[in-house]
């Protein structure tokens, strides 16, 4: 949540914070704004996206080699020009950009006010930059120890990047909780919420972690400090992204590309991992942790959003193959409810992002009573790799629309390795029904492929529902989780007001909704409760309800029933969530458009959740 570029060298900073900010805007764009060094500190700040920035600061001098961006995801004070970042201090000599939450602001407002200083904002940010101003005024500190010194005394979540008029030579950059990233060029340094905006320029960057605060001086380099005085050596990354990834490639949107980009992503999530003609898998983060896994008394999936639903996938996935138990469990629930975990236990968490706040909250719950923790991440070099025991990265590559979609194939992808891994490890699949799983998950691309041809009809069906207020999506078995995924995909971009179902449940509740109005999407895939899916879509039929059926290629008893269907490949049940969710993202997107929505980037939600 919210976006952070910065920039200090020999070039015109203006154009890379904006370019930046753009590449960012993902991250939140209810505001933008800019602050550069020239005589003295300018800042540029307007409500709305990037592109109103742009058009507001082309009538004003943007020269200065040195500055600093943002682009806001509301959280304290509503999305407003006064509450758009930078902040100044009191004397407007010192600027402030801030990705996160102090959940101490209002103590430390208090305390500021009684000591004279007035406030503009709502902002917890405009409190930071006081209190910044406030300790170096009585300690005679430098910038960098007052930022340091200052950061003592919050509470909360930050990534910020400080820009002062008494030293132009220097960028002051600190972390707890938010992502940031320095990329180190010649002569010249970038500060980012993450790698997107920098990667145009370098591919050296220092992952800041948590309670690290950085000193950028143009003469002297890179030095660190911990907010407790502890000096720490920079450790320098090459970044492995590609540049053309961050760009639409002809695409209309970002969803629409990374839609079709799911055929390579899948592969790459499982390229080097799986050989089918040896009927081997190999995932090496994992290797240390054999015997841990194999005893496992549980495993416990934590996460957010759509990698939740990653989650419920493979809580079938995991029973199923390798005969564990497993709870699933949303991360911003899990760490607040005093769960029972013990030493035998092991926690998996799924996160796009890496990021996300409420996961990396579990994570330490987790690490603190005793359990096992592993990851499963999308994002090389994020907080969640480096805060779990193990794990595996998936290998979708950036995601920039805000629902997510090549992620979540991707995150099923990886969690079905892991559980085919587990199951022969355990010895509760044999290597013959091991090499017959492979051999299906490798045809998982060409069939994505094949289901991404179903988009004329996807659209002829959204034409129908993009009309509607409401939605109600079901499935059973492997395909419940996909039901809820589509549902939310289509509450994120469309607005439409949709819930996801067990089929069987309806009847207990949401068949009352259901009239000639209400569009049922049901995903009715031959498996082992295709009959029973039958009868549930009958059931619906008998209320007048409008049936949209995803079903397999060849079906006949669900397409006499059903208002309109899509075909897909035929492939073993516990594969099918991997093919029955792309008609559903296409869905979501079509009638997005049709509805007149941002598809990329819907209102009130960020990619990165780094808040509470």
């Amino acid at each position: 949540m919210c976006g952070i570029v910065a920039y200090i060298g020999s070039r015109e900073a203006y154009p890379i914070l904006i370019k930046g900010l753009e590449r960012l805007e993902y991250r939140g764009y209810d505001s933008a704004g800019v602050a550069l060094l020239q005589s003295e500190i300018k800042v540029f700040k307007k409500s709305g996206k990037v592109q109103e920035l742009k058009d507001y600061a082309s009538k004003y001098d943007t020269s200065g080699n040195i500055g600093i961006g943002h682009t806001r995801w509301a959280t304290h004070g509503e999305p407003n020009e006064v509450n758009a970042h930078p902040h100044f201090s009191s004397d407007n000599k010192i600027a402030l950009i801030h990705n996160g939450i102090i959940e101490n602001y209002a103590v430390l407002k208090e305390e500021l006010v009684k000591r004279g200083y007035e406030f503009h904002s709502e902002t917890d940010t405009e409190v930071l930059v006081h209190l910044i101003e406030e300790v170096q005024k009585n300690t005679k500190l430098s910038l960098f120890d007052a930022v340091r010194v200052a950061l003592n005394e919050v509470t909360g979540a930050y990534a910020i990047v400080v820009l002062s008029e008494d030293n132009p030579q220097q960028l002051i950059a600190a972390r707890k909780g938010s992502p940031l990233v320095i990329g180190m060029g010649k002569d010249e340094f970038f500060v980012a919420s993450d790698a997107t905006p920098i990667i145009e320029y370098t591919n050296n960057v220092v992952y800041v972690d948590d309670e690290e605060v950085v000193l950028i001086d143009l003469k002297d380099g890179l030095s660190i400090k911990t907010i407790a005085n502890q000096e720490k050596t920079p450790y320098v990354q090459e970044l492995e992204m590609k540049l053309e990834t961050l760009e639409k490639g002809g695409y209309e949107h970002f969803m629409l590309k990374e839609i079709y980009e799911q055929p390579r992503s899948i592969y790459d999530s499982m390229r080097g991992r799986i050989d089918s003609k040896r009927g081997d898998i190999y995932l090496g983060g994992m290797l240390e942790y054999k015997n841990i896994l194999t005893q496992a008394n549980r495993i416990i999936f934590t996460a957010c959003g759509t990698s939740w639903h990653a989650a419920l996938v493979a809580e079938y996935l995991f029973e199923d193959i390798a005969r564990v138990p497993v709870e699933v469990e949303y991360a911003s629930e899990f760490r607040y409810r005093n769960p029972v975990i013990n030493q035998g236990d092991v926690v998996i968490a799924i996160s796009q992002s890496g990021e996300t706040a409420d996961t990396l909250a579990a994570i330490e719950l987790a690490k603190q009573k005793g359990a096992t923790v592993l990851g499963v991440c999308n994002v090389v070099g994020s907080s969640i790799p480096r805060a779990t025991h193990a794990g595996a990265y998936t290998h979708a590559g950036p995601e920039i629309g805000v629902a997510s979609t090549k992620a979540f194939t991707a995150q099923v992808t990886v969690l079905t390795q892991m559980a085919l891994w587990l199951g022969y490890t355990k010895g509760t699949i044999n290597q013959a029904k091991l090499a017959r799983y492979l051999v299906e998950l490798e045809a998982i691309p060409s069939k994505v492929e094949e289901a991404l041809k179903t988009d004329v009809e996807v659209e002829k069906m959204a034409r129908i529902i993009a009309d509607s207020e409401n939605a109600l999506y079901l499935g059973r078995g492997y395909n419940f989780p996909v039901a809820l995924e589509g549902a939310l995909k289509l509450k994120e971009i469309s607005y439409i007001h949709a819930e996801g179902y067990p089929a069987a449940e309806m009847k207990h509740g949401p068949i009352a909704l259901i009239d000639e109005n209400m569009p049922v999407v049901v995903l009715a895939t031959k498996n082992a409760q295709y009959e029973k899916m039958v009868s549930n879509i009958q059931e619906v039929k008998a209320r007048k309800g409008k049936v949209f059926a995803i079903v397999t290629k060849g079906d006949v008893a669900v397409k006499e029933m059903a208002d309109r269907w899509i075909e897909i490949p035929d492939c073993p049940e516990e594969l099918s969530p991997l093919i029955s969710s792309i008609p559903l993202q296409l869905l979501s997107y079509h009638v997005a458009l049709m509805r007149g929505c941002n598809v990329d980037q819907p209102r009130n939600l960020a990619k990165s959740v780094t808040v509470e």
